[in-house]
């Protein structure tokens, strides 16, 4: 007997499947490159030091206050050192964990309320570019998406079957969304939610939404941390608040700065490999729920069939979802501080549309338009990232020859393996194979080019560099370097690291590490000290020097 949505067995096989892909897609290779950028070691020693300091009020870097985000990220990692050790795989872990649990969420609820789109919604969310990225990064992001994510789901099912546990766990999340990066969890939900009361002309929803017992868990969970925090440094509230909320959305003070136009395109990509489908799945949903808001009810909630189907009623789940998925852009990008994770939490509301009009189209053939653009997309997505290691090793250099046919031959391969299955089978191969194909090229990455990405990228590498020099003291200090080399090596030498470019020059002999100095601005600063150039470390364009007195 052939399977079918309702045959327990079918949702055993689906299951397997997404939990291979959600375990593999999250945990595999988390250590395969050490930390990078600037963010992820600060976060992670962070916690390594509330760990060893046993203080877990209030964050500190190198010993002193740091008050730029909350808390959750720092507890998470620091039970994960105390669990596994520190390590980067170990840092990484809570945003892997917080994924999962994400992805599952999303697969409870589309098979309560979208039956047999679970699988499509949940394995589109864990193959998701934006998704992948941050569910493996030492960050906040994932903390706030996550619960976030979960709740607005909460909130929906509550809406539909009225279950009292449903709103209450609604404001939990929120709390927990809260200790991860502050207002801007409630915030977002409150702003959505009455948009969605406003465009369907269901007022009398906000004040059933409001629960006593609710926001009493919200404070009993989000207010004792802000409490205790706040009394040990009176200036909490100024930093946190003012400076990295307020501030940050309103002024370009931290020097993140990005035209309007800039989360259309980090939309675009955190969509990717879905990208060809996404965007018609996304274009159908906002027409057909303006429609139903303009009073058009007999909207078909089918009408991505690109033949159709007989028409139903308003579809307010397609409603929600969409004024979730738009909302957090344009809110962000009024900001003068733009960073690519800000609007994660509005990805899982893409990925669930998307998710859903792959199910409700298993059965069609693929449009000429997404049958050509996927299959090519796939392609060069294919090729780019087989040629990775060589951009990353020689960014100015063309690749070799040898590199760029192979890549080529198996970006053709890919784009018309992909483009005939879809041609044979419809959209419902596009899934399956779309999924499978991302596997393959993660494992690329993180097996074959993680070497190449470690050395290119992370201070984890630098450190074993420095660790290989035949030298006895190994005091280090930097000149003119990028931040994610200092707070690397801060990070994996446990300790704060001197920079000459506020005058922290360490009285004994140390190693000096330098990015594009001259010699002018180097026997400057050595302020006639012994200097003696050591060697480079070629892959991050590092000069090394010796500095005796």
């Amino acid at each position: 007997m052939t399977d079918s949505p309702r045959n327990p067995r079918y949702y055993t096989t689906e299951l397997l499947a997404l939990a291979f892909i959600c375990i593999f897609c999250f945990f595999y290779g988390l250590g395969s490159f050490g930390l990078v950028g600037a963010d992820e070691p600060r976060y992670a020693q962070i916690a390594r030091e509330m760990l060893e300091r046993h203080d877990f009020v209030t964050p500190r870097l190198h010993g002193e206050v740091w008050l730029e985000k909350p808390i959750l990220y720092y507890w998470q990692a620091a039970l994960a050192f105390k669990l596994f050790g520190v390590s980067d795989w170990a840092a990484r872990l809570p945003g892997a964990v917080f994924a999962l649990c994400m992805v599952a969420g999303i697969y409870w609820f589309m098979r309560r309320f979208r039956p047999g789109a679970e699988f499509d919604a949940a394995i589109v969310t864990a193959a998701s570019a934006a998704v992948l990225g941050f569910a493996r990064g030492a960050s906040t992001d994932m903390q706030l998406a996550a619960p976030f994510t979960l709740a607005m789901l909460c909130w929906y099912a509550w809406y539909q079957n009225g279950k009292k546990w449903l709103l209450l766990t609604f404001y939990v999340l929120l709390a927990v969304g809260t200790l991860a990066k502050g207002p801007v969890s409630p915030g977002l939900a409150v702003f959505i939610l009455v948009l969605f009361a406003a465009l369907r002309r269901e007022w009398p929803l906000l004040q059933r939404t409001f629960s006593i017992l609710g926001l009493l868990l919200y404070c009993a969970i989000a207010l004792p941390w802000y409490i205790a925090v706040q009394l040990r440094n009176p200036e909490f509230l100024r930093v946190f608040f003012l400076q990295h909320n307020l501030e940050r959305f309103a002024t370009n003070r931290y020097q993140h700065s990005q035209p309007f136009w800039y989360y259309g395109a980090v939309l675009l990509a955190s969509l990717l490999p879905w990208l060809a489908v996404a965007l018609p799945a996304l274009f159908i949903a906002l027409r057909d729920s303006i429609a139903d808001w303009r009073g058009h009810g007999q909207a078909s909630e089918d009408s991505a069939n690109e033949g159709g189907t007989s028409a139903q009623p308003e579809n307010s789940l397609r409603q929600f979802v969409v004024i979730w998925a738009i909302f957090p852009v344009l809110f962000f990008s009024l900001s003068r501080s733009k960073l690519p994770g800000y609007i994660l939490p509005a990805i899982p509301a893409c990925t669930i549309l998307l998710g859903d009009y792959l199910f409700r189209n298993r059965g069609s053939r693929a449009p000429r338009l997404i049958a050509i653009l996927h299959p090519a997309l796939m392609g060069l997505l294919a090729a780019g990232v087989l040629l990775a290691p060589n951009f990353v090793l020689a960014p100015k250099q063309t690749p070799p020859s040898a590199a760029v046919t192979i890549a080529g031959g198996v970006a053709l391969a890919v784009a018309l393996g992909l483009f005939v299955t879809m041609k044979r089978t419809g959209l419902g191969a596009l899934r399956p194979v779309t999924a499978l194909i991302t596997v393959m090229l993660i494992w690329f990455l993180l097996r074959v080019a993680g070497p190449s990405l470690d050395a290119a990228f992370s201070a984890r590498s630098v450190e074993r560099f420095l660790e290989s020099l035949p030298v006895h003291e190994k005091t280090v200090a930097v000149f003119h370097v990028r931040r994610d080399v200092e707070f690397g090596l801060g990070f994996y030498r446990n300790e704060a690291i001197p920079n000459y470019d506020r005058n922290e020059i360490p009285k004994s002999a140390h190693l000096l590490l330098t990015y594009k100095v001259t010699s002018a601005e180097l026997e400057t600063a050595v302020a006639g000290r012994h200097t003696t150039k050591l060697t480079d470390f070629a892959p991050q364009k590092l000069g090394i020097y010796w500095v005796a007195p």
